[in-house]
């Protein structure tokens, strides 16, 4: 079975998860309830069975057409643009990261603070880069009026052609 099948269950669900660091028990759907409500989104049903399928594995890079196709498989009933809407409503809520990796495709990163990233091109996968200290020195100065929100390193990888290979 799936790991995405639970998903409807889940929404059905009253049950508890398992207890946290605190000792309590507590229901990992109202945590994303409270989640969407403290970013200022109302939890809809859509919302929540997205949330579920972005949230519910760690930290991720995905897109819309990956998560999509996700929702698809665990028998979520949402369109390709709701997807999207969903993906920069979340983004907007500071949920999510969008990452600008490759001119065709908008990658999503479940982990919204600042840190680096490798982007393997041939496979189209993003790999967060360990920390290691990278600083940008010398930086222009921001036109009149604006403010440098952040700065972000993409390394960009591609596997190296074996040697006598034409």
């Amino acid at each position: 079975m799936s790991d995405l099948m639970p998903l409807q269950a889940v929404l059905n669900a009253r049950s508890l998860s398992p207890v946290d660091g605190a000792g309590r028990r507590g229901c990992p759907l109202s945590d994303l309830r409270d989640r969407l409500r403290r970013a200022g989104l109302r939890p809809t049903r859509q919302r929540l069975s997205l949330g579920w399928l972005l949230f519910g594995r760690g930290d991720r890079h995905l897109t819309a057409e990956m998560l999509y196709d996700e929702a698809m498989r665990a028998k979520v009933p949402v369109s390709l643009a709701t997807v999207y809407n969903t993906l920069h409503q979340f983004t907007e809520a500071g949920l999510l990261r969008q990452l600008a990796l490759d001119g065709s495709k908008a990658y999503f990163d479940t982990n919204p603070s600042e840190h680096h990233h490798f982007f393997l091109e041939e496979e189209g996968e993003v790999l967060d880069m360990p920390e290691c200290g990278i600083s940008v020195d010398s930086l222009p100065e921001a036109p009149e009026g604006m403010e440098i929100a952040g700065v972000e390193v993409i390394v960009r990888l591609r596997r190296r052609k074996a040697a006598g290979r034409a």
